[in-house]
């Protein structure tokens, strides 16, 4: 198994979240996080006028079996791109074990319901 997290665009996510439905990628989590990085300042309005140094993003934290890992990384890479900078960050990495609590099912069986 392999967890997948992806820092994206805000202005993308309900893109990106019906692209993953559409590959069977049903469940994940997200927040909502911001960011520093190499994007220019903004103007931002909160009771005043002033300068933003941070960039509104959603994480999404994905785990998937090992055969569904080129899809979903492909489909984050198309859906949430843009061309400009600031599109985003996927991090990919082996995720060792897996239990589901209700079951106690562990492995590949814990990731999905059978129901």
């Amino acid at each position: 198994m392999k967890k997948i997290e992806a820092i994206i665009r805000r202005s993308k996510f309900e893109e990106v979240k019906q692209a993953l439905h559409s590959i069977d990628i049903d469940f994940f989590s997200y927040t909502e996080c911001y960011g520093v990085g190499n994007e220019k300042k903004t103007k931002g309005v909160f009771r005043s006028s002033h300068e933003t140094d941070f960039i509104q993003r959603v994480e999404l934290s994905i785990v998937v079996r090992d055969v569904n890992l080129r899809k979903t990384v492909d489909c984050l890479l198309n859906t949430a791109y843009t061309g400009e900078t600031g599109d985003g960050k996927i991090f990919v990495w082996t995720i060792e074990e897996s239990y589901r609590i209700r079951t106690r099912e562990s492995g590949d069986d814990s990731m999905y319901n059978k129901d």
